[in-house]
């Protein structure tokens, strides 16, 4: 056993967690149907926590069989935004993350928005308060903070349990002084322990965590009370969420056993509770941090498969020596209790590089047709879809495609590889980087080139002729270096240090642009 201590509000706790392997027999068997639920709160721009969390629930319902419920926490009307929520929606629907019940699908248990389900929170706090479970509490937050003091307890040290006895009097002096009240939920003085799907056993201590509001005075339900009910009511019986929310699981156990009491629940669900992901310096990888940003990956050219792979690896692996993988073997080898409780760290040149993998093994139509929407950002090509280019685009990307599609590793990439191939100039300003490139040798490398491809028939045009021919011109002939002979010629035809090959280049652009470059870049040496 390892001892760990866990911050609770004010009050700290001593967890204990088995540092066992991944199947210890410590871990709980799943229900026979399980039901798990993505909720997120619609506060900002879907970030890689957020999807990793929805990965993970989707795969276990996909490898179980069970159902994936889809739910909007949306109570807090000053942070929450219908732009978010759509963004979710979009990433969620970009993923290809689907779910059985929830918003825009519906189900039995609707509605799937907690801004919806007002009157559902009003009538548990209600029937709360009548059992004598919750009850409730008119001090405010200085008087709290004044007693802890009296106390000799530092201020913030959280709520001392003071109404919880109040006689009828003593509330209606408060109601005639004008006061609402909170309610809270009656935490039990005892332990309170369960046994995490990913951490084993955890033990909270008896009076670690101070009886919680769960309604505020001006009658907003809370997070405390909203999330557990939906899960109850949603039948939910499998709650995988982030390490963040370990704190508030003895809360939550608390609760349920209230609603079990009031057959409002049927069953305790389990609990699962993923690592925390890791970003530059150690530290844990904040929603705003930009690495975090789910939409610019995607702008940055990052495809579903190869996002969704490396967010799998953020605590979980398909074999040990094993870092590629689709998404239908992860559904088929998933299980939460092999998840690691251990920091994930967010790597995101190792995010690059998988991604890199998946694209090399997209068919090649299917390639072209999620790389034109970046050309057309780009200004590159005329439409932002495959079905509305020119025929002269799609034949040039038709023939680009097998040389740009294993060398680029994000779909950003490609308009830097074919927007040499799709220009008609004659004139490619270099890169400053490919302009450092050339030697003192360049002008007479292109000199030779120029007068070689002039005499070219437009018949013998082709890259294998090309490539012959230039390094007989160039090498043999001329007695240049191969580095040195076919550099400048790389950056007359491209303007990149880095290009698709050249002779296939030069083969799809055509003779005369081809000369038409090679010239205008001597003329400028």
């Amino acid at each position: 056993m390892v001892l760990m201590t866990a911050q609770l509000g004010e009050t700290q706790t001593t967890v204990a967690h088995s540092n066992t392997t991944a199947q210890d027999d410590g871990k709980p068997a799943l229900p026979e149907h399980v039901r798990v639920r993505f909720c997120p709160s619609p506060t900002g721009t879907p970030h890689v926590g957020m999807v990793r969390t929805a990965l993970f629930n989707w795969a276990e319902a996909r490898h179980t069989g069970g159902t994936f419920v889809f739910r909007i926490e949306d109570t807090d009307a000053a942070r929450d935004s219908e732009e978010s929520y759509n963004q979710i929606l979009d990433a969620l629907h970009w993923l290809g993350i689907d779910w059985d019940e929830g918003v825009e699908v519906g189900g039995p248990d609707g509605p799937y928005r907690q801004s919806e389900r007002g009157d559902i929170y009003r009538d548990v706090a209600q029937k709360l308060l009548e059992a004598g479970y919750a009850y409730e509490s008119y001090s405010t937050s200085e008087e709290i903070e004044a007693r802890n003091v009296a106390a000799g307890r530092p201020a913030a040290f959280g709520y001392d349990g003071y109404d919880r006895n109040l006689t009828e009097e003593q509330k209606a002096a408060y109601r005639a002084e004008g006061r609402k009240p909170a309610i809270r939920l009656r935490m039990p003085d005892e332990d309170i322990a369960f046994d995490d799907l990913i951490r084993g056993r955890i033990e909270f201590k008896a009076g670690s965590v101070p009886d919680y509001v769960i309604v505020r005075p001006n009658g907003d339900p809370l997070y405390t009370l909203t999330n557990p009910v939906d899960d109850a009511m949603m039948r939910i019986n499998v709650v995988l969420r982030g390490e963040d929310l370990l704190s508030s699981t003895p809360r939550q156990i608390v609760l349920y056993r209230c609603l079990m009491e009031l057959g409002i629940a049927k069953e305790m669900p389990l609990f699962g509770h993923m690592p925390y992901v890791m970003g530059k310096g150690k530290k844990k990888l904040s929603k705003r941090d930009p690495e975090s940003n789910l939409f610019l990956h995607r702008d940055h050219g990052f495809i579903r498969e190869g996002l969704l792979n490396y967010l799998a690896l953020l605590g979980w692996s398909i074999a040990a020596d094993r870092d590629v993988f689709s998404m239908d073997e992860m559904i088929e080898a998933f299980d939460v209790r092999n998840v690691k409780a251990n920091p994930a760290h967010f790597d995101i040149d190792k995010a690059i590089a998988i991604n890199a993998e998946h694209i090399r093994v997209l068919e090649p139509q299917d390639f072209l047709n999620r790389s034109v929407p970046y050309l057309a950002a780009e200004g590159l090509v005329s439409a932002d879809s495959w079905d509305a280019l020119s025929d002269r685009e799609r034949e040039i990307l038709t023939a680009a495609a097998p040389l740009v599609q294993p060398r680029v590793r994000l779909l950003g990439e490609v308009g830097g590889m074919v927007g040499s191939l799709l220009s008609t100039s004659g004139e490619i300003e270099p890169d400053e980087d490919a302009q450092k490139q050339l030697k003192d040798s360049a002008a007479d490398v292109l000199d030779a080139a120029i007068a070689a491809l002039e005499g070219v028939d437009a018949a013998q045009w082709n890259h294998e002729y090309l490539h012959e021919l230039l390094s007989k011109a160039l090498v043999e002939e001329a007695g240049f270096k191969p580095r040195l002979a076919f550099g400048p010629v790389r950056v007359a035809m491209s303007g990149r240090r880095v290009s698709p090959p050249l002779f296939e280049s030069m083969e799809i652009v055509g003779k005369d642009i081809s000369v038409a470059r090679l010239k205008f870049l001597r003329s400028t040496l």
